[in-house]
């Protein structure tokens, strides 16, 4: 590994890694992409195996990364929460003990974030976050890389995180994990965030874990957020977990619905996207989703691209 870069690292939230860090992980997540595409065998994680914990489910998660592994050549053990019982038959510490002597790298979905980082202290392999109640960093890791693919230059760039830089992304709805971890990538990659949540469900600044606070901007009105915004990008207004509150929900976010008047104000070229399942009528209108500013297929495969260069440089550190 080069200078800066320490022998063994987690991805726990954006901001465990650093811009530069972000812009090579990108660039990687290109050419492993491009070989995917081209059908050339590119197997680099041989012998190597992926532990999955899910205590959360999720289809795209475990696609993903299952699928991920096995391209690059790896094997995956898939463990739900009847198989491991995390911190629940015995301590969290002691299962990252077990665990991390018998796989090369963890992925875990889970609920609080307490949890993972106590499993990541205690695991002798790279640990990555695949989803908890405060961030979901993969999946920002997937939606900045499909800006970049569509607004970025073309082929190579050098700076991959130039097309960025000062641009706006409007987040609409709930003040989540994936708000949250929007603020981080802002913090983090130079640009800024307009959030309109409803009020009682806003976004949390030192949950999200950021101390620039320039990098966010709050907006009363949905419509407000999206003006002159690159991106417009949202999640349902009930995530897992909070199942209790639906119908509080949608009374309280009933005008946070993405829809055509939202993308209008938005720059002329702006890219819509969703971290997936939607409900076409609540977070987001059909026309929205379907129409042609909405990136959010060719985002749900990113995940499994970013995931690969992510797990190559976990384990393999930078290549060349």
């Amino acid at each position: 590994m080069r200078p800066g870069d320490s022998l063994m690292k987690h991805f726990l939230q954006i901001k465990d890694l650093r811009a530069e860090e972000y812009a090579y992980l990108f660039e990687r997540t290109r050419i492993v992409k491009t070989r995917f595409k081209n059908y050339e065998r590119y197997q680099p994680l041989v012998d190597r195996t992926l532990a999955m914990i899910f205590e959360k489910a999720s289809t795209r998660t475990r696609v993903s990364f299952e699928a991920g592994m096995y391209q690059m050549g790896g094997s995956v053990l898939n463990l739900t929460t009847s198989d491991t019982q995390l911190g629940r038959a015995e301590p969290v510490e002691d299962t990252a003990r077990v665990i991390s002597r018998m796989v090369d790298i963890v992925m875990i979905r889970t609920y609080e974030q307490t949890k993972i980082e106590r499993f990541a202290a205690h695991s002798r392999v790279p640990v990555i976050n695949g989803l908890t109640n405060e961030y979901h960093p993969c999946q920002i890791l997937a939606d900045v890389y499909t800006y970049i693919e569509h607004r970025g230059a073309r082929g190579g760039d050098a700076d991959p995180l130039r097309c960025l830089r000062g641009k706006v992304v409007a987040w609409v709805g709930d003040g989540n994990n994936m708000a949250n971890t929007w603020l981080q990538a802002a913090e983090v990659l130079g640009f800024t965030v307009h959030v309109s949540t409803p009020s009682g469900y806003e976004v949390d600044p030192a949950v999200a874990g950021i101390r620039d606070t320039n990098c966010y901007k709050v907006f009363n009105h949905p419509l407000e957020a999206c003006a002159g915004a690159h991106l417009v990008t949202t999640d349902v207004w009930t995530s897992m977990g909070y199942e209790a509150e639906n119908e509080e929900r949608r009374k309280a976010f009933v005008d946070w619905c993405v829809d055509e008047e939202m993308m209008a104000v938005a720059q002329p070229d702006a890219l819509f996207m969703h971290c997936l399942p939607a409900h076409r009528g609540e977070e987001v209108t059909a026309e929205v989703i379907d129409g042609p500013q909405s990136v959010v297929w060719d985002e749900a495969e990113n995940r499994m691209h970013v995931q690969k260069a992510l797990m190559e440089y976990l384990l393999l550190g930078r290549i060349g």
